[in-house]
């Protein structure tokens, strides 16, 4: 731990290094990003030699103009302490909207005008106004696809994993995936009953939801959590806490999801007996949870993975894939982790790979540990998802004493 504290260096030492700049500039981040996503797009549409006619002019800037003030009120009106959903509805859909404005801006801006150029096409005002009108167009081509896809019931993405120290009696184990359902301003109860229902045909033995249920708090958000209690598996139904219960008195829903039937694993286990076999089925706080000041909560494996034979194979849910490096460390089969939503709207996935070790998918980490993460099974704020689709995952867990007949009656089936 860095000390912080002011001190006189002694004769002979190199003062104290001053923040970097990166680290400066990203205190004014807050401040200069929404600048920037609505004055690109308007210098790109409005004054890059397309001279449109003045109205269309003047317009187009008020228009920018009430953008950027507008979003940020909406959202610190719709998502600061007055909680009033219609205005997070209104601030979150410009703020995706604008996202993918100031994205296809920068790109078809560029891009277009280039091939326009080397194609010989029109004079510089031609080839403004061609780039304007695709930039536009394709915009409002992917906001409207965006705007479906998180909409809609998410669709099933089944795998097989296989686990080297699973028993032979856990083969084809059954382990059904939701996360980040993030529950809000927009009214979802009957979306959240259909991706039940679709949960249900699973006829899975485990059933998982790795946190983020909802924006808000428990009580705020019940009705659309409580077709959760509907949910059925053979075994058990177990959940962990997400980064945004922090934000929304995580100690309600941990209570919420126990009244609806779910095993809260707040740095617990429980075990799964099958076939003579045994899995260990863990679970940790969210790593938010270290610093949000609530008694008890914090993320914990030593904790979780107290009393369990160390010979049996672990599986873990946790939040945020980056928790892995210490799943790996403490010997996990298997990571479940939901939380980078694959990016939700395209090219923000850059910015998650900064601060997660996995995108979506299985990936591998260490000798032993494998790591599945999600793309979540809603969306948080804008409601768009664009080339990153929300999915509903069933793992099925595989021995690797299964016979090959077995394997290859289940891949014909």
């Amino acid at each position: 731990m860095t000390d912080t504290s002011e001190t006189r260096p002694a004769d002979g030492e190199a003062p104290a290094e001053r923040p970097g700049l990166v680290r400066r500039l990203m205190r004014y981040l807050p401040l200069v990003a929404p600048v920037l996503l609505w004055a690109v797009p308007s210098w790109v549409l409005l004054y890059g030699g397309q001279e449109w006619p003045v109205p269309v002019t003047v317009t187009g800037t008020v228009l920018g103009v009430l953008g950027l003030t507008g979003m940020p009120l909406a959202m610190m009106r719709g998502h600061g302490r007055r909680q009033q959903d219609r205005a997070a509805v209104v601030g979150d859909t410009l703020l995706g909207s604008v996202w993918v404005l100031f994205t296809w801006s920068v790109l078809l801006g560029v891009l277009l005008r280039l091939v326009l150029v080397v194609a010989g096409v029109g004079d510089g005002q031609d080839r403004a106004r061609i780039t304007a009108w695709a930039i536009l167009g394709v915009s409002a081509v992917l906001l409207v696809w965006g705007y479906t896809e998180a909409r809609r019931v998410p669709r099933v993405r089944t795998l097989d994993v296989e686990l080297p120290r699973l028993g032979a009696g856990l083969d084809g184990t059954r382990v059904a995936l939701i996360t980040d359902t993030h529950y809000g301003p927009l009214d979802r109860a009957r979306w959240s009953a259909r991706v039940c229902d679709t949960v249900n045909t699973l006829e899975a033995d485990l059933v998982c939801h790795t946190g983020d249920i909802a924006d808000g708090t428990a009580e705020r958000r019940r009705a659309q959590a409580a077709p959760l209690g509907t949910v059925r598996a053979v075994h058990a139904r177990v959940y962990v806490t997400g980064n945004h219960e922090y934000y929304s008195q995580a100690q309600g829903w941990v209570d919420l999801m126990d009244e609806l039937g779910w095993e809260p694993l707040r740095n617990r286990h429980v075990l799964l007996e099958r076939g003579g076999d045994t899995l260990v089925v863990a679970g940790v706080d969210d790593v938010t949870a270290e610093s949000s000041g609530l008694a008890g909560h914090g993320a914990r494996l030593e904790d979780a993975l107290q009393g369990a034979d160390p010979g049996l194979p672990v599986l873990l849910l946790a939040h945020q894939p980056k928790f892995v490096d210490r799943a790996a460390a403490g010997g996990v089969d298997l990571q479940l982790s939901g939380h980078t939503h694959g990016g939700q709207i395209w090219p923000f996935h850059h910015l998650v790979r900064l601060d997660q070790p996995a995108l979506a998918g299985l990936s591998r980490h260490g000798t032993r540990t494998l790591l599945y993460t999600s793309r979540g099974t809603g969306f948080w704020g804008p409601p768009f998802r664009v080339f990153a689709p929300s999915e509903i995952t069933l793992l099925v867990l595989r021995s690797p004493g299964r016979d090959a007949d077995t394997a290859q009656a289940d891949t014909a089936s």
